[in-house]
């Protein structure tokens, strides 16, 4: 992926007018050709920092675009986001995921969302060196991990300034829209991918009326608890690894092939327990691998185990560690107050989740949101989109990040308003996984159509 505008875009926080009715408006967006590909043009577009103060400080959001290649058939602009939180969209709008035809009849659009990329960037990571254990053991772990907590937000606040508490995605969306009106579009298409999803869910529950088409893949369930943020993302990891022993089963290459993947994979959990922190590190592998999916790999990790703790450090979006502080802790209600209420989660993780004990990403956000205070910023609530068009969810059925349960639970939300395309195979992400989910996707957002609503698996 090419990086956006760098010193030519520099993120500026400064303060707005004095007087006092409101004159904040959308400005035209001065594009330039990225430095960096030549191909796209990069932009940056003034905000308020909140926009229920309009006249008070405003910030620089970074956006790129791919100008739509056939621009005599071109049907408007298509706002994209990679989801993480942390990733970049304006990367992301200029990458080759997108096919041909889309990027024929589009301009692609992404704007880095607060926090991310070059839209103020939240990077607080080496605050979080040598920080305990997310598993603790009993109420002394758990004030430890409570204390260190608090004192990572209050660096992490004092280091990034004002955007800190106004990163939620409620108001990503209000940029989104500012965005919209700056491109002097009555109305915008969108493709949001994994946490992109919450962006969408949410562009359409404010502004629907401004929406001609949105795709949601691989969705995060807003109306989501604490209790189901964690158990039902442990359940998801848990079908996954279900179905990568039945892979093994099927498929001769497979190094378990011919043994019980289940007793394999209990054995080298014990073997992994000879170096400190080495079972985790090896749930935490298999279940990153799992959202690939990388059968393969999991296979050799399992019958070598020690390989896995010589790959490195795991990946994440760029700044995900920092700015999940701002975002996911302002997007949903995870405030675990004491080791009692942390106890009753963590055994519904395990009972979900008996073979990865637990989602690594569901358990990891959540602990990582222990010592925020208040109420959310943009608390979880039931999808209404009833003056929104018909979104299309997509999902992967064994989807080990965001659990098929929850785009199903969306479709149940706003039945008039949504059709659910199911892809039956495995892994993160279901746009690029076949010719099925491609022309679903691509069919829908160039002719407003939905022509399946499942598409078979493709073996990994």
């Amino acid at each position: 992926m090419m990086r956006v505008l760098l010193a030519a875009l520099v993120l500026v926080v400064h303060v707005g007018p004095a007087n006092a009715g409101p004159t904040w408006s959308a400005q035209p967006i001065a594009w330039v050709q990225c430095p960096d590909n030549p191909a796209g043009e990069c932009g940056t577009l003034e905000v308020p920092l909140d926009y229920r103060k309009p006249n008070g400080r405003r910030i620089n959001v970074a956006l790129a675009r791919h100008r739509a290649t056939d621009p005599a058939r071109r049907l408007g602009v298509l706002m994209v986001d990679p989801g993480g939180p942390g990733g970049s969209a304006a990367q992301f709008a200029l990458s080759r995921l997108f096919s041909p035809e889309l990027r024929a009849r589009f301009d692609i659009v992404g704007l880095d969302s607060r926090g991310t990329g070059n839209s103020l960037p939240i990077r607080c990571a080496d605050l979080m060196t040598d920080q305990p254990s997310h598993y603790p053991a009993d109420e002394a772990a758990f004030t430890t991990l409570l204390r260190h907590n608090q004192g990572v937000l209050a660096k992490c606040r004092e280091r990034s300034g004002p955007i800190f508490d106004h990163a939620d995605s409620a108001t990503v969306v209000q940029d989104m829209d500012a965005v919209r009106r700056a491109l002097g579009e009555r109305k915008i298409s969108y493709l949001g991918l994994s946490y992109g999803t919450m962006f969408g869910q949410l562009y359409a529950e404010k502004f629907g009326n401004r929406v001609r088409a949105m795709v949601l893949d691989s969705v995060v369930d807003h109306s989501a608890n604490a209790w189901r943020f964690m158990g039902e993302r442990a359940a998801a990891v848990d079908d996954s690894f279900v179905e990568f022993a039945r892979w093994c089963d099927r498929t001769v290459s497979c190094e378990l092939h011919g043994q019980n993947v289940y007793q394999a994979w209990e054995a080298a959990l014990v073997r992994a327990d000879r170096e400190p922190g080495g079972r985790q590190q090896l749930i935490d592998r298999v279940y990153h691998s799992l959202g690939g999916p990388d059968f393969g790999w999991i296979a050799h990790v399992i019958a070598t185990t020690n390989s896995a703790q010589r790959q490195g450090a795991l990946d994440f979006e760029p700044n995900y560690q920092s700015v999940r502080l701002a975002t996911v802790c302002q997007d949903f209600s995870l405030r675990i107050k004491n080791f009692q209420q942390y106890e009753r989660l963590r055994a519904e993780e395990l009972r979900r989740s008996p073979l990865l004990r637990g989602s690594f990403i569901g358990h990891d956000e959540a602990t990582a949101c222990i010592g925020v205070e208040g109420r959310p910023a943009n608390p979880p609530h039931r999808l209404n989109i009833s003056a929104a068009p018909r979104i299309l969810v997509l999902s992967a059925r064994h989807d080990a990040i965001t659990p098929y349960e929850w785009a199903v639970n969306i479709q149940r939300q706003a039945p008039r308003n949504t059709a659910l395309l199911t892809y039956e195979g495995w892994g993160h992400v279901a746009y690029p996984r076949s010719a099925c989910t491609r022309g679903g996707v691509d069919d829908y957002l160039l002719e407003l159509t939905v022509k399946a609503t499942s598409c078979p698996a493709v073996e990994p």
